[in-house]
């Protein structure tokens, strides 16, 4: 991704690889979102401080070893219209399952257990697969159901309903 500063320079983000496997500057210098400048400062000087050849211990493998990487997640974080185009970038690119469709339970076909077993529903895919939910995941509230073929994700909407026998109880 590139980001144009006010001052009209172009400035390309690499996706860093901190310690803790996540891909963002904030994590590579340890840091969270609402850092202030200060804290951002003192970051980059700490990593910088522990990558230092006379500075480093040679068996942490948990140290990145790019101080170019370093150095723009310094730039880029430092930089308030930099940040703010930072965590835009981050916002719209995060993935998360969000349901294709919404579909009633009715629409599923149900396999009914034996008398130990569990009633399963099922729903074809475009993909050929099945959605499926079981009767613990509709006990416990879930709506969200992932294809066994693809990648698609569905919320199942359905109500629980208490039976009550005649005498109302």
């Amino acid at each position: 991704m590139e980001i144009v500063d006010t001052g009209g320079e172009t400035h390309t983000m690499k996706a860093p690889k901190a310690p803790n496997g996540s891909n963002d500057y904030y994590s590579l210098l340890g840091i969270t979102r609402s850092a202030s400048q200060d804290t951002i400062k003192a970051a980059y000087r700490r990593a910088l401080l522990r990558l230092h050849p006379d500075k480093r211990r040679l068996d942490d493998p948990t140290l990145p070893a790019d101080f170019g990487l370093l150095h723009d997640a310094f730039l880029i974080l430092s930089s308030a219209t930099l940040r703010a185009a930072y965590d835009e970038h981050i916002d719209r690119n995060r993935t998360s399952p969000r349901p294709a469709q919404v579909v009633s339970l009715e629409e599923f076909d149900c396999s009914e257990g034996s008398d130990d077993a569990m009633s399963i529903w099922s729903l074809a895919c475009r993909c050929g697969g099945k959605s499926k939910i079981t009767e613990d995941d509709l006990g416990h509230g879930r709506h969200l159901v992932g294809c066994g073929g693809c990648s698609d994700v569905i919320w199942v909407g359905y109500e629980i309903v208490e039976e009550v026998d005649h005498d109302g109880q």
